[in-house]
């Protein structure tokens, strides 16, 4: 059995129920259960429809998102999150890089990497080495001035723990941020990458090995192994070719706001919600939140 998910931005709960009736009906599916009134709603069926694709497309268009995914085991008991564009709503070298006086050039670096046009270990290195000289001051000053908080993170962090998940957070950016990050969400660890730094300002370089794409499936396979999980266990979410070899390997890998090339291979894809509509994914009600 499967179930079908349809759910679209909390701040515009504009879910149709005649949407969701229209197409019960036309895949022959159970009867619809509101998540969360004219924002979520999902629906039993036999098999994975073969129209999914073009729907999908159809519901985008409306500002809906449509997701399937196997009734079994929905409720997972890991969350693995990327940070930069997902647990937050930049991308964190981008704002040092503003700072430093070459947010253009670095920028245009972070796409092509997030894209799958560069690669990744060579793109940050690149990236950090535009940063020598730096304040070290200045990344308490990102932090406190640029960096704002993904709608709905604490909410899927706080609700997944209240139920005994387990959530790691890990990136390709920075510890500097995401000690931060992780400690306001509430997440059991961070993993990410270090920036060097000598005499109170950055020297344009970051410690090796860097934490990549391997890294992050390597993290997954690190922590499962620990907590006696198997990979059908874990939710992951991430935006950034870098993510993509733990969206794949996880048992539900959510493509969030992803770079066009990521979401083409990723057969969950939230375009529309906010982060808690990987709550709505697993099946929790808009009652099963918690709110802190």
């Amino acid at each position: 059995m499967f179930t079908v998910v349809l759910l679209t931005s909390p701040e515009t709960k504009g879910l149709e129920p005649a949407l969701v009736e229209s197409l019960r009906n036309a895949w022959g599916g159970g009867d619809a259960i509101w998540l969360s009134p004219d924002e979520a709603a999902e629906f039993a069926v036999a098999k994975i429809p073969g129209n999914l694709w073009e729907v999908w497309e159809s519901c985008q268009s409306m500002q809906v998102d449509l997701v399937v995914v196997p009734t079994q085991a929905r409720k997972k008991r890991m969350l693995l999150a990327d940070m930069d564009s997902t647990m937050i709503q930049q991308e964190c070298i981008d704002e040092l890089a503003d700072e430093a006086g070459v947010g253009a050039r670095v920028k245009d670096i972070t796409a092509r990497a997030m894209n799958g046009e560069l690669n990744f270990e060579g793109a940050l290195r690149e990236r950090v080495g535009l940063l020598k000289g730096l304040d070290v001051g200045v990344i308490d000053k990102v932090l406190a001035e640029r960096i704002t908080l993904m709608p709905g993170g604490k909410a899927l962090v706080a609700t997944m723990k209240a139920h005994g998940a387990t959530s790691v957070l890990v990136s390709g950016g920075f510890t500097a941020f995401t000690a931060q990050v992780a400690q306001a969400l509430g997440f059991d660890e961070n993993r990410a990458n270090t920036l060097i730094i000598e005499d109170g300002s950055l020297t344009g370089q970051v410690a090796e090995p860097i934490l990549g794409k391997q890294a992050k499936v390597d993290t997954l396979e690190q922590v499962t192994a620990r907590l006696g999980l198997a990979d059908a266990d874990v939710i992951a979410v991430g935006d950034g070719a870098n993510d993509l070899g733990m969206l794949k390997r996880a048992g539900l890998g959510v493509a969030l706001h992803a770079k066009p090339a990521v979401a083409a291979e990723c057969d969950v894809r939230i375009n529309n919600g906010d982060l808690t509509s990987l709550l709505y994914v697993q099946g929790y009600t808009k009652d099963d939140f918690v709110l802190t």
